[in-house]
C-alpha cells in the first residue's frame, strides 16, 4: 500500500536522502509481526522552516483506523525532513489512550475523543486534534453477492444481535429483490481489542436501536451477542476475507484497499447509501465542529449522508519538555493538515474541510512557540 510518491512542499526546502523505512501495523496481525511505523533519519539538519539542531525521534501509539494514512504521512514527511523519525504503533484506541496518559509516548491516536474525566486524571493539558475522517462499513464475504447488498437499519442490528442468523432470511431478501442470497449461516466478526472503531460503531447502533442500547450498549469494548473476534481493523478484515458468510465492521479504507464487498446501509432519511468518500463528505458537511474539537456523529441528518462516519483524533500534550520534539511534532501536524490531506482519498479517508483544518491549526499552535502551524487552501 506504500507507494513512492513524495510530495513537494513549497514552504520547506530540505535535502532529500535515501531513508530506510520500517513500516507496519501488525499489532493486529499476530504476535510475531512488528507493528511499528518508523521513518529513519540520515542525520541531516533541515534548512527551511523546521530548524532543528539535532535529529528528533517521535513515538506514538493508538488507533488502527488511521494507521494506513499515518503510515503514509510519516513516510512522506521523512523524505522531506530526514532529521525527524516517527514511530507509530497500531494497537487500538484504548491502548493508545492508556499509553498517552502514562506519558510513554509523545502522541496518541484515538477514534473516540478522550472524556473529560480521562483528561482531568492526567493532571496536564492535552489537545485532541481531528486529523482525518472516514466511514465505518459493514464488509462481507458472500460468494455470488459481490455488489448491491442493501441492509435496512433494523436488519443489520438484528444480524449483529444474532437474531437474524441466515443470509436468505426473509427480512434480508425483502430489501434485496432479485439478489440470489444463499442459504448460509451469518458469521459476525467484531473487534476483540479496545477500539475506537467499536466505540463509534456501537454509538451508532445505540442511537438507532433501543434494543441494542438496552442489551449491549456502546463503548470501546462491549459484550457481543454473537460472533468471533479479530484484533484491529487488520484482524477483522483478515477474518472476513477468510470466512465465507462473514460480515463485520471495519474502516472504509481497509475494505476498499482489500477489495472486500461493502453493504449499502439505510440512513436516517431512509435512503440506502453505498460507502464512499463522497458520501462520508456529505456527512461531515452536516456536522459543526465545536471549539473543543470533539464531535460525535452517531446518526447524521441528510438525504445523502452515509450513516457511520467519524473523525479520528491525534492526542498531543500542550507542553513538551524538549522544545526540539515540540517543534518536530508541530511540523508533522502541519504536514498532515496540508499535504497529508491530498493523500486521504486514495487511501479511503475523507479530507478535512478548510474551516476544520484552520481550527485544528489554531489549537495546535500552542505546542511549539518556535513553530507557527499554517494551513493552506
Amino acid at each position: 500500500m506504500l507507494l513512492p510518491n513524495p510530495i513537494k512542499t513549497a514552504r520547506m526546502a530540505f535535502s532529500l536522502s535515501v531513508v530506510a523505512l520500517t513500516l507496519g501495523i501488525g499489532a493486529c496481525q499476530g504476535p510475531t509481526t512488528d507493528n511499528t511505523v518508523s521513518t529513519n533519519t540520515a542525520g541531516e539538519e533541515g534548512t527551511g522552516k523546521l530548524a532543528l539542531t539535532q535529529a528528533v525521534s517521535l513515538t506514538g501509539a493508538g488507533a488502527s483506523f488511521p494507521a494506513p494514512i499515518y503510515q503514509r504521512w510519516f513516510q512522506e514527511f521523512n523524505q522531506e525532513n530526514p532529521q525527524v523519525r516517527t514511530n507509530y504503533q497500531s494497537i487500538g484506541s484504548g491502548a493508545g489512550i492508556r499509553q498517552f496518559a502514562a506519558g510513554t509516548v509523545d502522541f496518541g491516536a484515538s477514534d473516540v475523543a478522550m472524556k473529560d474525566e480521562e483528561i482531568q486524571a492526567m493532571n496536564r493539558e492535552v489537545l485532541m486534534l481531528p486529523m482525518t475522517a472516514g466511514g465505518i462499513v459493514l464488509a462481507y464475504n458472500l460468494p455470488g453477492v459481490e455488489t448491491g447488498l442493501k441492509l435496512p437499519r433494523e436488519v443489520y442490528v438484528d444480524m449483529l444481535m444474532g437474531e437474524i442468523t441466515q443470509w436468505d432470511d426473509p427480512r434480508i431478501a425483502a430489501a434485496n429483490p432479485g439478489v440470489n442470497l444463499p442459504n448460509q449461516p451469518i458469521a459476525v466478526v467484531y473487534r476483540s481489542d479496545g477500539s475506537g472503531t467499536t466505540g463509534v460503531f456501537t454509538k451508532h447502533l445505540s442511537a438507532i436501536s433501543e434494543k441494542w442500547k438496552g442489551q449491549v450498549g456502546e463503548g470501546t469494548t462491549v459484550e457481543w451477542p454473537t460472533g468471533i473476534g479479530g484484533k484491529g481493523n487488520e484482524g477483522v478484515t483478515a477474518s472476513i476475507q477468510q470466512t465465507s458468510g462473514a460480515i463485520g465492521y471495519v474502516e472504509y479504507g481497509y475494505a476498499k484497499n482489500n477489495n472486500i464487498p461493502m453493504a449499502a446501509l439505510e440512513n436516517k432519511s431512509g435512503n440506502f447509501i453505498v460507502p464512499s468518500g463522497e458520501a462520508a463528505s456529505q456527512t461531515l458537511a452536516a456536522v459543526e465542529l465545536p471549539d473543543n474539537l470533539r464531535a460525535f456523529i452517531s446518526d447524521p441528518d441528510g438525504a445523502d449522508s452515509y450513516p457511520i462516519v467519524s473523525y479520528t483524533w491525534l492526542l498531543a500534550y500542550q507542553e513538551y519538555s524538549d522544545p526540539q520534539k515540540a517543534q518536530a511534532l508541530s511540523a508533522v501536524i502541519e504536514y498532515g493538515l496540508n499535504e497529508g490531506q491530498q493523500l486521504a482519498p486514495e487511501l479511503g479517508y475523507v479530507p478535512l474541510p478548510l474551516n476544520v483544518r484552520q481550527k485544528v491549526a489554531e489549537k495546535a499552535n500552542v505546542i511549539s512557540p518556535e513553530y507557527d502551524i499554517e494551513v493552506t487552501e
